[in-house]
């Protein structure tokens, strides 16, 4: 063989090592738990602290626990679990804790699995963390049997919602910035660091899930979820994310089921959509959470879900 392409084959082998070698090293630094001190509620949010236990699974074969905040609002008004974004904690969703708690609803706070004060060593982009999230539900469905709750989720928090399926399922669920499928949200985070080379390492990172983890990218379908999900659903996004495109956004709304709605926030990009515009989120918020968590017009027990959201849906007025 002429030497040239020697020469020639040696340095792609050696490129698709480097290369794969760099995909495996991005995505260990990427899993890595976000875990950090939290500390106490502020002076403006009186919440107690909790600790839940979560079962093990097949990413972390051991019992492990969330950590969170729950403060108790009016009576009758509903409760809000609050589920932050990837590599966050619960301190992330305090600006719309604050809110809601002034409002008069309950609301609770967790640090997902490997994140804040939470156990867990990798993050695995929904799948593990939707453990956190069914004892979360399960603990208010317990703690407040005759209140509607609501679950407001950003990003990580909001796809490990939906792959969780959690029971019972919430009187209204807010999703924000979430990605469809594992695929697209690879896809997009490459090509805004890399341009159309970064599509290429895609398969990369999604041959590393079952390695990782013992999952397929089959499992990391948020959107394949959506049509299980009869709650009433308000879906927002930033008219400006990369990471989620606006055409994703909509094709998550597409698959939901009715009564649902859209908000897609301009300028916006994929950022705390409370803290780009926190008097038009709590608005929109604010309205949506008002026809189905009954603002206080009723309580509810979990087999009354359509009784109440009919309810309220007639008592509401619009000025």
């Amino acid at each position: 063989m002429p030497r040239p392409i020697c020469i020639l084959i040696y340095f792609a082998i050696l490129a698709v090592f480097a290369v794969t070698g760099s995909a495996i090293f991005i995505g260990d630094r990427l899993s890595q738990s976000a875990q950090r001190s939290v500390g106490m509620a502020p002076p403006d949010l009186p919440a107690e602290s909790i600790i839940l236990c979560i079962p093990p699974d097949s990413v972390d074969a051991s019992a492990g626990y969330i950590s969170g905040w729950l403060a108790r609002g009016t009576p009758g008004m509903g409760v809000v679990l609050l589920l932050h974004g990837v590599r966050s904690d619960r301190r992330q969703m305090l600006g719309r804790a604050i809110f809601l708690f002034q409002s008069g609803y309950s609301v609770m706070l967790i640090d997902l699995p490997a994140h804040g004060e939470s156990s867990g060593d990798r993050i695995t982009v929904g799948y593990h963390e939707a453990n956190g999230v069914r004892s979360a539900v399960h603990y208010l469905a317990e703690l407040f049997p005759d209140e509607a709750f609501a679950v407001i989720a950003v990003s990580l928090g909001a796809a490990a919602f939906m792959l969780s399926q959690a029971s019972p399922a919430p009187h209204a669920v807010v999703l924000e910035s979430m990605y469809p499928t594992i695929e697209n949200a690879i896809d997009h985070r490459m090509q805004q660091r890399l341009g159309s080379f970064g599509r290429l390492l895609t398969p990369l990172f999604l041959w590393q899930l079952p390695i990782r983890w013992g999952i397929s990218p089959d499992q990391l379908r948020p959107i394949d979820a959506l049509p299980a999900l009869h709650s009433p659903v308000l879906i927002m996004s930033g008219a400006e994310d990369r990471h989620t495109p606006v055409s994703e956004t909509q094709r998550l709304f597409d698959a939901a089921n009715p009564p649902k709605e859209l908000s897609i926030v301009a300028g916006a990009a994929h950022v705390d959509l409370h803290a780009f515009d926190p008097k038009g989120y709590e608005s929109r918020v604010s309205t949506f959470l008002h026809k189905y968590l009954c603002n206080g017009n009723c309580t509810v027990k979990q087999s009354d879900a359509e009784r109440c959201t009919q309810a309220c849906s007639n008592q509401l007025v619009v000025e």
